[in-house]
């Protein structure tokens, strides 16, 4: 499906474009809530500003993707592909990452609160200055990325009882 069919599906209020290729669309601040998009192709999109608020991503290829400062607040991420991805300043609050790829992504200043990070891949990743209070952790390893002054403010509590890492049945929870 091209992008301009695309858009006029969308404006006829259609929600599920499972499986469609929008590789280097450009879909800046388009308000694409709750928008099924399970194993799309938006390889080298342009999602800044965009409100991905309760999509579906899941096994979505977003490689090398721009979501500068979108919106995707409780959007469900699971086995997602984001290696090279720019989420700087995004809202993530209460993303289910589990098994998704972030290597190498750029994760500065993100949000992450209340989010669900399972055997996520981090290598390379740049978490600087991220906000992960009450954030679920299990199973990934946080050594293997740049974690300068993320942001634990007004969290709780906090366990861990050995080095984070993939092979590791422990995990940390904080909660604030």
């Amino acid at each position: 499906m091209k992008e301009r069919h695309f858009f006029t599906n969308y404006l006829k209020n259609q929600r599920d474009f499972e499986g469609i290729s929008l590789h280097q669309a450009d879909l800046q601040g388009l308000n694409l809530q709750r928008i099924n998009l399970t194993r799309a192709d938006l390889s080298g999109a342009n999602l800044k500003y965009t409100d991905l608020s309760g999509a579906c991503l899941a096994q979505a290829n977003l490689t090398n993707v721009d979501l500068t400062k979108a919106h995707l607040v409780g959007a469900n991420l699971t086995e997602i592909n984001l290696i090279g991805a720019d989420l700087s300043g995004a809202d993530l609050t209460g993303v289910d990452l589990t098994n998704a790829d972030l290597r190498c992504a750029n994760l500065n200043n993100v949000n992450l609160s209340k989010a669900r990070l399972q055997e996520v891949h981090l290598d390379g990743a740049d978490l600087s200055g991220a906000k992960l209070c009450g954030t679920t952790i299990v199973n990934t390893d946080l050594s293997v990325a740049d974690t300068q002054e993320i942001c634990l403010e007004g969290s709780q509590q906090c366990e861990l009882d050995e080095t984070l890492s993939a092979h590791s049945p422990h995990w940390v929870s904080w909660s604030g």
